[in-house]
């Protein structure tokens, strides 16, 4: 059975692109053999991220998240069973937020910034999915 996952973090100050890098890079190594995919975006130190796959990986996967020492404030925004994926394609996909017009942001929330915390889940799916028609989600580095 498959799942889709997507929660919010807050990462501490300590996380800058080279750790980010880091975390892509072993998402990308062990997410395959787990049959894991999903997309990762990062900004103004919040993580907002989407799993799919198998519901155990996928729980496992999360509980591991959940429990890092890089994340607090941690927040399920959504978890439904799911018939197909949406982001099949990437292993661990990344949204490159300099590259991102912030008014795509403000179409989605109160502000042009990152802020899962201020809007639905459905609001922020609805903010990947876009960002994925608009070919913003890209491979790792």
């Amino acid at each position: 059975m498959l799942v889709r996952l997507m929660y919010a973090s807050r990462a501490l100050p300590a996380v800058d692109q080279e750790q980010l890098i880091a975390i892509l890079r072993k998402s990308k190594a062990n997410n395959p053999m787990l049959g894991v995919t999903g997309v990762l975006c990062f900004g103004e130190g919040i993580f907002l991220q989407v799993l799919e796959g198998g519901r155990s990986a996928v729980n496992r996967l999360y509980n591991r998240i959940a429990s890092d020492p890089c994340h607090t404030d941690v927040e399920l925004l959504s978890y439904e069973e799911i018939g197909e994926r949406r982001f099949a394609g990437w292993s661990m996909g990344q949204v490159d937020m300099t590259r991102l017009n912030p008014a795509l942001l403000l179409k989605y929330s109160e502000r042009p910034t990152l802020d899962p915390y201020a809007v639905s889940g459905a609001v922020s799916m609805a903010l990947f999915e876009e960002l994925m028609a608009t070919a913003s989600i890209v491979g790792m580095p």
